[in-house]
């Protein structure tokens, strides 16, 4: 897959949306995806690993999806803390319609999916969950991740897949240093050929 493609806000191609049956929050669900997303035939691997690892978000509070693509994340966060508010960022303008419509789809009306730079900059987040994408090279990915961390709120934590042979124990050193003594970075679980970093801010 051209990650230049699914990187971009307006994909070439057109915007055909297909049918996508996948299993979300332990159900079988009935979606739509396109081409010219990330992983548009379904859940990927690291994905995967991410929901099956993590523990329950936040019942409560603001919940964040970085990099929701058509939405699996963003829509499990929404479908085990219904009482959330579940924000969606991603550069693809595709990605944001798509997850916006499969969790009208699923009937869950606290999901907001939008371009990073139309969410609140003084929304702090609860639980964060994310498959960053990591192909956007490294400098990137460092400010992307350097623009929402630090928006935990206290206490709040922070659950990213990064697969191991794609830097995850760098990215692990680096966020410890780069963050500061208010947050902890620890690797929580290894599966398959991917790690579970959780990065946790301090309650106080």
């Amino acid at each position: 897959m051209e990650s230049a493609h699914y990187f971009s806000a307006s994909p070439a191609g057109p915007f055909t949306r297909k049918p996508l049956t996948v299993e979300l929050a332990g159900e079988t669900r009935k979606l739509q995806t396109s081409a010219g997303i990330f992983s548009p035939d379904g859940i990927d691997k690291g994905t995967a690993v991410l929901l099956a690892e993590v523990p329950a978000p936040s019942p409560a509070g603001n919940l964040l999806d970085i990099g929701c693509g058509w939405g699996p994340i963003a829509l499990t966060m929404a479908l085990r803390a219904p009482h959330a508010r579940v924000y969606a960022v991603d550069v693809n303008e595709r990605c944001i319609t798509l997850t916006n419509e499969n969790a009208a789809l699923l009937g869950l009306d606290n999901v907001t999916a939008s371009m990073p730079d139309e969410v609140d900059p003084d929304v702090r987040f609860d639980t964060i969950w994310s498959n960053p994408p990591i192909r956007i090279g490294k400098a990137e990915l460092h400010s992307l991740l350097k623009m929402w961390l630090p928006r935990l709120a206290p206490g709040g934590s922070a659950w990213l897949v990064v697969q191991k042979n794609l830097g995850s124990d760098s990215l692990q050193r680096w966020l410890s240093t780069e963050l500061g003594a208010s947050f902890t970075v620890s690797r929580e679980a290894t599966s398959k050929s991917f790690r579970i970093l959780r990065v946790r801010k301090a309650s106080r």
